[in-house]
């Protein structure tokens, strides 16, 4: 799998983890290893710039995803997953410190952003959070994620609750 993380932001992110948690999910949603994302850290400014021109909402988010080739996750255990280029995933360090320390579990910024990734590359895959159905599914699958590259990487403590809006 070819992940790319670029971090424009200035500031000090841990890009290892959000490389590790993204080929994490891509791997449990069973997409194809020869697969391509890219993961880009910027500002709030940059980020307001793109929420604007894109979502047509003012001021920065926390996590915008620019799906290419709309790869979906296989549905049937035999079914042989397609490759392509899955997209682009935009973080804000910013907006994810803040809204992990405003979060009922305070967590880091960094664990916000391990959270935010699983979020940008669930996105990218087709899930949304739009209807109460569908936010149960993304939300269930993004923490079942969280939880499991948490557990493999022997982390302790609760996975950061889900503070998207």
């Amino acid at each position: 799998m070819s992940i790319d993380v670029n971090n424009e932001s200035g500031t000090e992110v841990d890009e290892q983890a959000i490389l590790d948690v993204a080929r994490y999910a891509l791997t449990r949603m069973r997409i194809h290893p020869l697969s391509e994302l890219s993961v880009i850290v910027v500002d709030e400014a940059a980020m307001e710039q793109l929420h604007i021109q894109w979502m047509d909402l003012p001021g920065p988010t926390d996590v915008m995803s620019f799906p290419m080739d709309e790869l979906r996750p296989p549905v049937k255990d035999d079914e042989e997953p397609p490759q392509g280029l899955l997209g682009d995933i935009v973080l804000c360090p910013e907006v994810a410190k803040k809204q992990g320390e405003e979060a009922p579990t305070q967590h880091t910024m960094d664990e916000e952003l391990q959270l935010l990734t699983v979020h940008g590359v669930l996105h990218l895959l087709g899930y949304d959070h739009e209807v109460p159905d569908e936010r149960a599914e993304m939300f269930g699958l993004q923490a079942a994620i969280v939880d499991g590259w948490r557990s493999e990487q022997g982390l302790t403590g609760p996975s950061p609750a889900p503070t998207l809006s």
